[in-house]
């Protein structure tokens, strides 16, 4: 009898789709819109979002949200020169989150899935102002702003919460994602 393995490929294929997705999107957003600016990062974070809770809809498994998050660091550090001290905080942040699916009762509930992604991007958020404290904690000016610019590209993730159901409502509809 041959065992099947976790990851299929059509799920590693998806998850790296999504991934590259996310950051085109990105990037172009922030080509299009001039650069940062509150406009952008709603946007980039709504995006994000959105594509993410698509994303846990289509591969419900554990650890895909982990998966999706390394690819998109691999990409950020290769393609636009992410930041390095981002990167315990974004895998904390998904694996937290992940552990907060399962303990809610797994894939199968929807409203696991959002819970999910909305608890993954505060954790994130959260922690990416702690790091920023932690190199920039003698110009406090330096971390409110930053803590402002994280903030107001929350207001994207949160809305990204929303636009994500209803776009996985809409695959639904469209026999796109089965369940």
């Amino acid at each position: 009898m041959e065992k099947t393995p976790y990851w299929e490929m059509r799920d590693l294929v998806t998850i790296g789709i999504f991934a590259a997705v996310t950051k085109v999107t990105s990037l172009l957003v922030a080509l299009v819109g001039g650069g940062m600016n509150p406009i952008t990062l709603i946007l980039k974070n709504l995006l994000f979002t959105t594509l993410a809770i698509v994303l846990l809809y289509k591969v419900r498994k554990f650890g895909a949200l982990t998966l999706f998050l390394l690819v998109n660091i691999l990409v950020s550090l290769l393609l636009m020169g992410g930041s390095l001290v981002l990167i315990p905080a974004m895998v904390l942040a998904g694996i937290v989150a992940e552990a907060v699916i399962m303990i809610l009762g797994g894939y199968a509930r929807s409203a696991n899935l959002i819970i999910g992604v909305g608890l993954y991007d505060i954790v994130f958020k959260v922690s990416s102002v702690g790091a920023s404290w932690l190199y920039m904690r003698e110009q406090q000016e330096m971390v409110i702003m930053s803590a402002i610019i994280v903030g107001i590209g929350y207001i994207g993730a949160f809305l990204g919460l929303f636009s994500g159901a209803f776009f996985v409502k809409e695959l639904r509809h469209a026999c796109i994602i089965r369940s």
